[in-house]
């Protein structure tokens, strides 16, 4: 199947081969009929993606934020990998579509295959000639709305909530600012409810297609009619509410926004605009601005979008889902007519070329439409896997693996370092989506690549899995590859509960297969192995290990308590550094976790504990997460046999040695061991030798990870033996 990608490196949009997408819980899978091409909101994006490096930072301040950030809690390395990766990924285009559904879950009943839908979501509605959708961005298509219409349902969700932000109501005067597309169907559904409209936009054509929407008025900024129209309605004073719909660099929009709307108006921000408020205009207005935020409530929650929790009708009335529908019964009812605003009809075969042209301003009109040529659900479904055609390898090809999972952190921390190995063939790559699959596959030369796991379980030329997907699903493929007989290395963690870890620890007492290694990189990184050295048969040890996490998105993944909570997901790194430096087993672990009177979300994940291990050394972790954000996130003390030993995120090391007056202070790169860990498990699949973790001590760290968790909230102490 096609799908349409964009690399954000270089801004080039190519129709690429991927792998039919997975049906997972709570969604179904659509196969495209239509798909818009927003010229406003996907235009930018592509500008964007076609701008230089420099160009890209001032146009997205916030996501150079996020690089400073990173920077200055985990280091220049990290932070330069981690923006290198995300450019050389292809990103996903489109929102809004229509088209047939041709896979339900079982016992699935509100949606049946065959049926006709519009589906929405960036990054879920792609151009794709097939894609899965969660259940909440998913509506019926009424039978007497044709599905070009339909694929428009998105966009006027879009405008349909930016009414509901405006508090109009029947007879009041509003003033649309950017006749895009957006602001066409907002000012066709203002009209509807009985408002008198207003449109203005840098366009003479675009202010004739809303007049042909009997708006009262419409013109350029600069024109006189539509401000004479406004004052004769309003005597002057200005509309009652004005909604920005326009996209624009400077403050144009809002300058003008605050001059046509009325003292104690409202404006509504729709549009990714410049807003600069001028105190005094607004102030003595007193203008209250409201923000319309997609498509309604639900939009950003993971809870409603991807597990399909609805919010309680009678105390949220409009979610997005809600809007979707309701947006589709008004063309259904003939109080939206659409026709007009399909400008341009072109088969998805041509979609490079349309993006060309829309970058080069040469496509004419506002409202695209790509044409899957399809009509019903089909009798056959493309294949989940793609054979890539690539010119025969050089290397020396040893040990073939499979790969599940091409996040930012497999792509820019594990893939890279497999992919250098002249020993090592990465076979198969799956994601749960074609094109990351693709994407990566590209990247890294990978031979086959699709959205079906069991096409690695099942390959007998498969020697090993490498499991980088989210949390939750560690355990079970873990434990799938082990029975398979293949060699696992898998992220941490290697289980978020005791049933996870208990199919880890019965699969391999059933199977004999114990060649399993989780993600600790720590213990392979150059300053951790030093210290190692120097602390060599020193005695029993103490160790103190600071984490400063930080606070987390609320919309994180890693906030579902599913996926095990931060702590669990990534505190087996630290305890498997005490491991390493004690060489010994733990015995007991007590805990605590951060409890104020007024709990953030993060608190819970705030975890202090104390390990004590059989050897008689003691281990002290303190995760924080509300620190300050410029502190480096990783410090560790080791102190035994007459020395003391002090690492600094993984930079500087002083060693303070028996009768020195001053320490030893050492310079690192930040190398936290990924490079080293995966060329020791290259090692030992060429070898076929031990791995470089026992899985005895996996186990041990990993339920000493859960223990933890389980101390910390009861404030006890538990003896790993009991």
């Amino acid at each position: 199947m096609k799908q349409l990608g964009q690399s954000y490196r270089s801004g080039k949009i190519t129709l690429e081969d991927v792998g039919y997408p997975a049906l997972r819980a709570g969604g179904v899978i659509i196969r495209t009929a239509f798909s818009v091409v927003s010229v406003g909101t996907e235009g930018t994006k592509v500008r964007e993606a076609r701008m230089n490096l420099l160009d890209k930072a001032q146009a997205r301040p916030d996501q150079v934020r996020q690089v400073v950030d990173t920077m200055r809690q985990q280091g220049l390395r990290a932070a330069y990998q981690k923006v290198m990766n995300r450019l050389e990924q292809l990103t996903p285009l489109g929102y809004s579509l229509s088209g047939y559904i041709v896979e339900i879950n079982a016992g699935e009943t509100e949606f049946s295959v065959g049926q006709r839908v519009a589906a929405a979501g960036a990054n879920l509605a792609n151009h794709a000639e097939y894609n899965f959708v969660p259940r909440n961005l998913v509506v019926p298509v009424p039978n007497d709305v044709a599905l070009e219409q339909a694929a428009f349902t998105t966009i006027g969700a879009v405008a349909l909530h930016a009414y509901r932000q405006s508090g109009c109501f029947l007879g009041e005067v509003a003033v649309v600012i950017g006749l895009g597309l957006v602001g066409q169907i907002l000012t066709r559904i203002l009209v509807a409810a009985g408002v008198h409209v207003i449109g203005v936009d840098l366009s003479a054509e675009r202010s004739s297609l809303a007049k042909a929407a009997h708006v009262t008025a419409a013109g350029m900024p600069d024109e006189s009619s539509w401000r004479n129209a406004l004052n004769r309605l309003t005597g002057g004073r200005g509309a009652d509410v004005v909604l920005l719909t326009a996209g624009s660099n400077d403050n144009a929009p809002l300058d003008l926004a605050a001059t046509a709307v009325r003292d104690r108006g409202r404006i509504v921000i729709v549009g990714k605009t410049k807003l600069d408020l001028d105190y005094n205009v607004f102030f003595k207005k007193e203008i209250d601005v409201r923000f319309s935020r997609s498509y309604g409530p639900g939009r950003y929650d993971a809870i409603y979008e991807d597990e399909g929790r609805d919010y309680p009708y009678p105390y949220v009335r409009w979610t997005q889902r809600r809007n979707l529908e309701a947006f589709l019964q008004l063309v259904s009812s003939k109080q939206i007519d659409l026709k007009p605003l399909v400008n341009v009809v072109r088969s998805f075969e041509d979609a490079t070329e349309v993006y060309d042209r829309m970058h080069e301003g040469t496509l004419p009109g506002i409202g695209i439409l790509f044409d899957y040529n399809v009509n019903g659900r089909g009798d056959r479904l493309p294949g989940r896997e793609v054979a890539r055609e690539t010119p025969t390898s050089q290397r020396t090809q040893v040990v073939s693996i499979g790969v599940i999972g091409a996040g930012n952190y497999a792509s820019s921390m594990l893939l890279p370092y497999l992919t250098r190995d002249q020993r090592i063939s990465i076979a198969r790559l799956v994601t749960n989506t074609g094109l990351t699959a693709a994407s990566a596959a590209k990247r890294f030369g990978v031979l086959v690549h699709g959205t079906d796991q069991r096409t690695i379980m099942s390959d007998p030329t498969i020697h090993a899995v490498v499991i980088a997907t989210r949390h939750r699903s560690h355990a079970a493929l873990a434990a799938e590859a082990l029975r398979a007989g293949k060699a696992v290395f898998v992220e941490k963690p290697l289980a978020v509960d005791a049933e996870g870890l208990e199919l880890i620890e019965s699969t391999a007492r059933q199977t004999g297969n114990t060649r399993l290694q989780v993600g600790f990189n720590r213990r392979f990184s150059p300053i951790i192995t030093d210290i190692a050295k120097l602390f060599r048969g020193s005695g029993p040890l103490q160790l103190i290990y600071r984490i400063h996490a930080g606070a987390l998105d609320p919309t994180a993944w890693q906030r579902d308590p599913a996926e095990g909570g931060r702590f669990i997901g990534e505190a087996g790194h630290f305890l498997d550094v005490f491991a390493f430096l004690t060489g010994s087993t733990p015995i007991r672990v007590s805990g605590s976790s951060l409890n104020p009177v007024n709990r953030h979300d993060d608190d819970a994940d705030s975890i202090a504990c104390v390990i004590t291990y059989a050897d008689g050394s003691t281990g002290t972790l303190a995760y924080v997460t509300q620190g300050g954000s410029s502190i480096g996130k990783e410090y560790l003390e080791v102190h035994g046999g007459q020395q003391s030993a002090i690492m600094s995120n993984f930079t500087q090391l002083e060693h303070y040695g028996p009768g020195m007056r001053r320490p030893l202070k050492r310079r690192y790169g930040g190398d936290k061991g990924q490079a080293e860990q995966m060329r020791a498990f290259a090692d030992a699949l060429v070898s076929d030798g031990p791995l470089p973790v026992s899985f005895d001590e996996i186990m041990h760290t990993t339920r000493l990870t859960l223990l933890a968790v389980e101390a910390a909230r009861t404030g006890g102490c538990i003896d790993l033996d009991d």
